[in-house]
């Protein structure tokens, strides 16, 4: 008869899972959670440059809201978040779309369509501000192909430098969305190609009618992530522009920055995180409560 482990190697056998992971949601408790909390308590006071812990109600969100930089910074993001989220969920399915025909040498082309999102934002940024500078990049490698009235300086102009920052914002994830949507393709049942294809459906209406639908879950995640991506979106502006010219291309990242750590506005700067904080938490929160739902609806 085999010997029972004494009480507490058997205590240990249960609660080992516990005890690994208790570290990491302690930290993520603290330092999220914790850090989260305390940075919507800062938002209803007055602090400047240090935490002052007297309490002014919403007199900070109040500023932020009438602050010009901040009207900006939204009107930016609107237009930085639709041009991003609708041109990357484009291209990725165009591409997906294409890669999914079995063409030659698709390992190499999805290693090429990934790299990018394999950089960092300051590195995109930084090789983006080179070539759309007008003394160094396309706009000078034209001019010397003998074009001379070519003119391409969006990143100094005020009315088209969030452009710049979408181009280069497509141009990093697009390769990502694209690798979302091939493993969506691939994970689709041939028969049901095949089976529309003899009943006589085009291969437009195919994916239109049915490849397309499936994809449902792919889109949303799709969406969800690049959401996501644009509000945040910090260091690929603070590379590429700056934030300028003047604060043409501000974004609520960089306007809660500026006013946190360069204008000694701590209270100001953590309204408008709290701000992008809810912005977030109202896309992803439906989110998740769809994919509990759709998890916890019975199978027919």
């Amino acid at each position: 008869m085999p010997t029972q482990p004494r009480p507490p190697v058997r205590w240990l056998q249960r609660n080992l899972p516990k005890l690994v992971l208790s570290p990491t949601v302690a930290i993520t408790l603290v330092f999220v959670y914790g850090f989260i909390a305390w940075t919507t308590v800062l938002s209803f006071t007055r602090s400047k440059t240090i935490p002052n812990l007297d309490f002014v109600g919403f007199t900070q969100y109040a500023r932020v809201w009438a602050h010009p930089r901040w009207e900006v910074a939204m009107h930016n993001l609107w237009v930085f978040g639709l041009l991003y989220i609708g041109l990357c969920l484009a291209i990725g399915l165009l591409l997906a779309i294409l890669l999914d025909q079995r063409i030659r040498q698709e390992g190499t082309l999805r290693a090429i369509y990934l790299y990018p999102m394999a950089l960092s934002f300051i590195v995109t940024g930084t090789a983006w501000k080179w070539m759309l500078n007008p003394g160094l990049g396309i706009e000078k490698l034209v001019h010397e192909w003998g074009f001379a009235d070519f003119k391409f300086d969006w990143i100094i102009n005020e009315d088209m430098a969030i452009y710049c920052v979408v181009i280069a914002g497509v141009w990093q994830a697009s390769g990502f969305v694209m690798a979302m949507f091939l493993a969506g393709l691939r994970g689709i049942d041939d028969d049901i190609v095949k089976a529309a294809s003899i009943d006589g459906a085009s291969l437009p209406r195919i994916y239109l009618r049915i490849i397309l639908p499936m994809l449902r879950p792919i889109f949303l995640s799709a969406v969800v992530i690049l959401a996501h991506l644009a509000i945040k979106s910090y260091d690929l502006v603070l590379a590429l522009t700056g934030g300028g010219p003047g604060y043409a291309t501000e974004l609520p990242s960089t306007f809660m920055y500026v006013h946190t750590f360069l204008r000694n506005e701590l209270a100001m700067g953590s309204a408008s995180a709290v701000m992008m904080l809810m912005t977030v938490a109202a896309i992803i929160v439906p989110y998740l409560y769809s994919e509990m739902r759709s998890s916890q609806r019975p199978a027919n």
